[in-house]
């Protein structure tokens, strides 16, 4: 099924005024169903049978892999008469967006790697990894014009990512540690550099967690956002590439999308008063 396909189907179920419309996939096809399914009251249900399932990492919903060949059927049954709750969208350029808009080295690298054939897909680890260290070689960053809220950032940058969730890279980094998918803001995160050197000790701290503590990274929380650059600069959405103009505008759009939460959700990534409604 490919992702105008999925989008079609969410927007029928929204247009029918269906009670949830559940996504089986990973969060590039979750992408493709939040398209459909914004601003209706037909709610998002995630049964993960992607490659890395960020968005159901964050809602604590049990993960497909050989160990726990019946995953899909436990989220099924945590999401069964469950309440729903509301969460804020991203929207880049028209474009709607759950967890991740990215310009600079990881969106070059999903550009590069997608779309995989399905059996590429089980070796995503490896696929990335060796990509990341292979693009990272030669990329040298880019100039940015950024302002955010009304105020404006110029500098050269590796990455400049906004995160509407906590975890990052398949769920092996923890980006945004006080983000929440309810409060009506997202996070702006610029990355300082230009050699390899300074995307390896980027890594490092994104790895150690200490990257909030560094004075080459740029944290902003915002509502309204624009990025600019002279030179042709990727896009990446929730993990899927992109084609964008330059310069790109992000508003964020509080609490638009419905989506079932297991009621055992103990997640900090959403707000404790917008939980079961």
């Amino acid at each position: 099924m490919d992702g105008e396909h999925i989008t079609r189907l969410a927007s029928q179920a929204a247009a029918e005024k269906l009670d949830a419309f559940f996504m089986a996939g990973g969060d590039g096809s979750i992408n493709r169903a939040v398209a459909g399914l914004m601003d209706s009251e037909t709610a998002l249900g995630v049964l993960p049978a992607g490659t890395s399932n960020v968005f159901a990492q964050e809602l604590g919903l049990p993960l497909l892999s050989w160990t726990r060949l019946m995953a899909l059927e436990e989220s099924a049954r945590l999401l069964v008469d469950v309440p729903s709750c509301r969460v804020d969208l991203g929207v880049c350029n028209g474009l709607p967006f759950l967890l991740w808009a990215g310009v600079g080295l990881d969106a070059l690298i999903v550009h590069r790697i997608e779309p995989r054939r399905r059996w590429e897909k089980h070796f995503s680890v490896v696929s990335y990894a060796t990509s990341v260290v292979w693009h990272a070689s030669f990329w040298r960053g880019m100039n940015l014009i950024v302002e955010a809220d009304g105020v404006e950032l110029a500098g050269h940058f590796l990455l400049a990512l906004v995160s509407n969730v906590n975890l990052y890279a398949g769920g092996l980094l923890h980006l945004s540690q006080h983000a929440r998918l309810d409060d009506g803001v997202m996070d702006l995160w610029l990355f300082e550099g230009e050699t390899l050197g300074d995307t390896v000790q980027l890594a490092l701290d994104l790895l150690a967690g200490r990257h909030e503590q560094s004075a080459r990274v740029h944290h902003t929380p915002f509502r309204k956002l624009r990025l600019e650059s002279e030179s042709k600069i990727y896009y990446q959405m929730d993990g899927e590439p992109v084609v964008s103009e330059s310069p790109a505008t992000i508003l964020v759009k509080p609490r638009c999308l419905k989506v079932l939460v297991p009621r055992e959700c103990n997640s900090p990534i959403l707000s404790l008063n917008h939980k079961g409604e």
